[in-house]
C-alpha cells in the first residue's frame, strides 16, 4: 500500500484537520520532549522487555521507583493522549500520523494484557481503543507486532549466550 493511500485510509472522509488540531499535536510533542520524559520513553522503548504480565505488574508495584515512575508516565501519557481522539477534541487521522511511538507501546503489552488487566482493568484501554478504531492503526499494530516479536527473539537470543558463557554468574 503506498503512504498516499495509507495516509487516504487513516483519515475520515468527513472532517478535516484545524489549526487547533495542529496546536495539540505540537503541543504533545512538546511535552513528550521534556527531559524526564524522554528518560521514561528511553526506558519503555529500550530497557524495558517484559516477558510475561507479572513483569508489568511487578514494575506497576515498585512503587516509589524511577521505572515505575517511567511506566507511569508513559502510558498515563498516551492514554491522555488517546483520550483528546475519543472525545473529539483532536483530529484522529492527524493523531494516527504522529503517535507511531503509542503503537510500540501498546504492541509491547498487548500480548499480557488480558492478564494485566485482571489487575488493572484501565491498563492502555483508551489506547486499544484509539488502535483498533482504524483499520489503519490494526496494520501499524500488526506491523510492529511482528517486529517487536523479532526483536524479543533477539534478546532472547542474548540472554541465552550470556548465560552459556557466565556460568552461572549473571
Amino acid at each position: 500500500m503506498s503512504a498516499k493511500s495509507r495516509a487516504a485510509k487513516s483519515q475520515p472522509a468527513s472532517t478535516s484537520a484545524t489549526a487547533a488540531d495542529a496546536q495539540i499535536i505540537l503541543h504533545l510533542y512538546e511535552l513528550r520532549r521534556e527531559s524526564e520524559m524522554r528518560k521514561a520513553r528511553h526506558f519503555i522503548s529500550a530497557e524495558f522487555w517484559p516477558e510475561s504480565a507479572e513483569d508489568t505488574l511487578q514494575l506497576a508495584r515498585a512503587y516509589p521507583s524511577p521505572e515505575n515512575t517511567w511506566l507511569r508516565q508513559v502510558t498515563s501519557y498516551w492514554e491522555m493522549a488517546s483520550s483528546f481522539v475519543l472525545r473529539g477534541a483532536l483530529h484522529e487521522g492527524l493523531f494516527f500520523d504522529s503517535s507511531g511511538e503509542m503503537y510500540c507501546v501498546f504492541a509491547k503489552f498487548k500480548p499480557f494484557l488480558t492478564e494485566i488487566r485482571q489487575k488493572l482493568p484501565y491498563f492502555l484501554l483508551t489506547v486499544e481503543k484509539v488502535i483498533m478504531n482504524m483499520p489503519a492503526g490494526r496494520e501499524r499494530l500488526e506491523r510492529l507486532e511482528k517486529r517487536l516479536a523479532r526483536r524479543r527473539q533477539k534478546l532472547a537470543g542474548r540472554r541465552a549466550a550470556v548465560a552459556a558463557t557466565s556460568a552461572g554468574f549473571n
